[in-house]
């Protein structure tokens, strides 16, 4: 299931944020940061029904299995 674009225009706002955010950092530095940036997101969401399903997504579009 693909989500609902809830940011809009600043979709890509966010994602030069993103990029910047990463700018210079060594391949582990960069796995560190997004790792953090899951958790912290994960605690704002707060719920694991959400976050089940978001995993579940992300899974599905990366064609991970």
């Amino acid at each position: 299931m693909i989500m609902q674009d809830n940011l809009g225009a600043d979709g890509d706002a966010f994602y030069n944020a993103l990029m910047d955010a990463h700018e210079g950092l060594s391949e582990a530095e960069s796995h560190a940061l997004n790792a953090r940036l899951v958790l912290i997101m994960a605690n704002q969401i707060g719920d694991l029904t959400t976050l089940k399903n978001l995993l579940s997504t992300a899974t599905q579009a990366a064609d991970v299995k």
